[in-house]
């Protein structure tokens, strides 16, 4: 079984996360006997535009703003992070697992998935998206970058935020559907017992061993 390194964080500032995934990157394009990693942290409020973003998804004047906004190298349209949000940054060298994207895309899901089951929650795919919905709301965020199939960026899913900071923008481009959390069905749900159940959930879809860090 593949050991994968897990770093269990608080609350960082987003341009930290970013130059850490890069580091980690750089250092696994030179030496790919590196153990993978995964990343589990919060962000404090803070916007990113994936490759190819358009503007017109977001609700407010970023020159004449001051909410952080970040262009990015993932795919995917905006989104927003804030604490109560648990952000993954899984770093695989896919050349250990599928190199196949889709693959790994229904990788992530069914991380989030299995999370969403240990509460009774039934999480669902809907045909030519990425994410993973509750009853018609968005619960998680995928968005990723590989280099030599080398992954950086992941998945967030939404434990117990402030929802509001999803009205400034439309989340990942997609008009009809709302953002939804956790709490909103499990009173009182804390983000360190869902990073844990991400953490198994993760080792058992990717068939790895953790190794807390």
């Amino acid at each position: 079984m593949r050991s994968c390194l897990l770093y269990t964080q608080g609350l960082m500032p987003y341009k930290t996360a970013w130059e850490w995934q890069r580091s980690l990157v750089d250092a696994r394009k030179q030496n790919s006997d590196l153990d993978d990693v995964l990343i589990l942290l919060e962000h404090f409020p803070v916007y990113t535009l994936g490759q190819g973003s358009d503007l017109g998804f977001l609700k407010f004047d970023p020159n004449q703003s001051n909410h952080e906004l970040h262009c990015i190298e993932r795919g995917g349209e905006v989104t927003y992070h804030c604490p109560g949000q648990i952000v993954g940054y899984p770093i695989l060298n896919l050349n250990h697992y599928q190199k196949d994207l889709h693959w790994y895309l229904r990788q992530l899901e069914e991380v989030i998935i299995r999370v969403l089951a240990v509460y009774g929650l039934v999480g669902t795919r809907i045909p030519g998206l990425t994410g993973v919905w509750v009853n018609d709301r968005k619960f998680a965020a995928i968005g990723i970058k590989v280099s030599r199939w080398i992954t950086m960026h992941g998945f967030a899913l939404n434990v117990c935020p402030d929802l509001s900071g999803f009205d400034r923008i439309v989340p990942c481009g997609i008009a009809d559907k709302a953002v939804g959390s956790l709490e909103q069905f499990v009173l009182g749900i804390t983000v360190d017992e869902v990073k844990r159940e991400i953490a198994i959930a993760f080792s058992d879809v990717f068939e790895v061993l953790l190794e807390p860090s």
